[in-house]
């Protein structure tokens, strides 16, 4: 099932709600003002400018509907969410263009303001909620006919994947169970299910278009758990495990459908989705600005650097970001051209190919500041786990196989790891960064990343980048 169309039909039918919204809520306006519903009080003038609100008002409507996380799955949003974040929406939209209008029009009755508040805010969460709900029933009525399905691949052919593949199919209307994986010779379900072994999962994940995977061992084997989710992550699809008893202790064991058994999804992040969606427009809003005022900053420091040593003034270099993709993160250069000559090598405080205007650019961090373009083009975020290269996640995993779980997220610009050991010039490291990432990552919110930049800030003033 592909997300996009469906996620354009309820910002299309939010738009027209929030347009007949408007028209009605203008007419209201006009009519109480013209018919003086409130005799003998002291009703204010509006400035009826039904343009230009026509025009911004179904923007704000939308802007306010994305921040709230209702566009983030649009398919998994069920009844109760759909009350709770159009009602939130609503309200938020509401009161902000009450305010506008107490300082729009020109003379004030709080009555009057009071009446148009209610009225504004029942119009739009009918209409919007009336939308919604016509859409989000045919979601599930497609789910149900399986017109529309999420196919599910149960890694594992042992007692366990055979009593979760029988509540899936008895219980769960969405999913479709294509079939099962085998990961050792103990199979205990019907042998023309099983469509490969772990060697062939590649193959049957793009040839049957799993959307889903679930992984049941029979044993906890952690390494043989972390290498198949670390093989995964690259298929952008939703993963999860059955839960052992470290993650039964700690909470980490979710129960999305009482009639099945609970199961860690490893690839939902911790943050709620709209808390996930400020966290991106303030990554958006909080890099341009940024971009924009360290521009003179950038001109300065490009001459100093192309001045001090030969060689490109940015650099560029393969890290691994969200679902194990790769991508080109650009840093301005502070090392001389040729410093690596193919082999990859972790840099020190003290490391000689280090540039003399580049041991300042890392004192102060200044050599980060282009990653503000990658963050703008989505493939890091303001605060998230320092991404890495494929050459030292291969030597990381041997002893941290959960280094995987950082895929699920958008690696950042900063986060606690980088802040509590600073730079990385060894394995075990890295591996201690790690650790504070994976602490980060299961406490996400939008106040720990605040807490995460402050202290960031204090250590480029106090020049501890190295």
């Amino acid at each position: 099932m592909n997300k996009r169309p469906l996620l354009r039909k309820y910002i299309l039918f939010d738009i027209i709600a929030s347009l007949l919204v408007w028209v009605l809520f203008m007419s209201f306006r006009k009519i109480v003002n013209d018919g003086q519903i409130f005799d003998g009080a002291r009703v204010f003038i509006p400035n009826f400018n039904y343009l230009n609100s026509l025009m911004l008002f179904p923007f704000s409507c939308v802007f306010i509907h994305y921040l709230s996380g209702f566009y983030l799955f649009p398919e998994k949003q069920t009844k109760a969410n759909l009350i709770l974040t159009t009602l939130a929406a609503s309200a938020i939209i509401s009161i902000s263009i009450f305010f506008v209008l107490l300082l729009d029009d020109q003379v004030v009755s709080y009555e009057y303001y009071y009446y148009s508040l209610l009225a504004l805010f029942g119009l739009l969460f009918v209409f919007t909620y009336f939308f919604r709900a016509i859409i989000n029933n045919k979601v599930h009525q497609n789910f149900k006919s399986k017109k529309w399905t999420i196919n599910t691949l149960i890694i594992g052919t042992g007692n366990n994947a055979r009593k979760i593949a029988g509540e899936l199919e008895k219980n769960v209307k969405e999913n479709t169970l294509i079939g099962f994986i085998s990961t050792d010779h103990n199979i205990v379900i019907p042998k023309e299910r099983v469509l490969g072994n772990l060697f062939q999962l590649s193959s049957i994940i793009e040839d049957r278009k799993i959307q889903e995977v679930i992984i049941v061992l029979e044993n906890s084997d952690e390494y043989q758990l972390f290498t198949i989710i670390n093989s995964l992550y690259k298929y952008n699809i939703d993963i999860r495990f059955t839960p052992r008893l470290y993650e039964i202790l700690t909470g980490s064991a979710k129960i999305s459908n009482i009639e099945i058994s609970p199961l860690v999804c490893i690839t939902s992040s911790s943050m709620p989705d709209w808390e996930a969606s400020v966290k991106r427009f303030l990554d958006v809003v909080i890099s341009l600005f940024a971009i924009i005022l360290f521009s003179p900053l950038f001109v300065y420091f490009m001459i100093l650097i192309k001045t001090d040593s030969k060689g490109p003034v940015f650099y560029r270099q393969e890290r691994v970001g969200r679902f194990g993709i790769p991508f080109d993160i650009l840093k301005f250069r502070t090392m001389r051209v040729g410093s690596e000559n193919g082999t990859p090598r972790l840099s020190s405080a003290n490391d000689n190919r280090i540039t003399s205007i580049g041991r300042i650019l890392r004192k102060y961090r200044i050599d980060e500041v282009p990653q503000f373009f990658n963050i703008m083009k989505g493939d890091m975020s303001l605060v998230g786990p320092r991404p890495e290269r494929r050459y030292y996640i291969n030597q990381i995993i041997n002893d941290a196989p959960y280094y995987c779980l950082l895929y699920k997220i958008r690696p950042g610009l900063t986060s606690w790891g980088p802040i509590k050991i600073g730079y990385s010039d060894t394995i075990e490291k890295m591996i201690d960064r790690l650790n504070y990432d994976i602490i980060y990552m299961d406490n996400m919110s939008l106040i720990t990343d605040l807490k995460i930049l402050i202290y960031t800030i204090e250590i480029i003033f106090k020049g501890k980048g190295v």
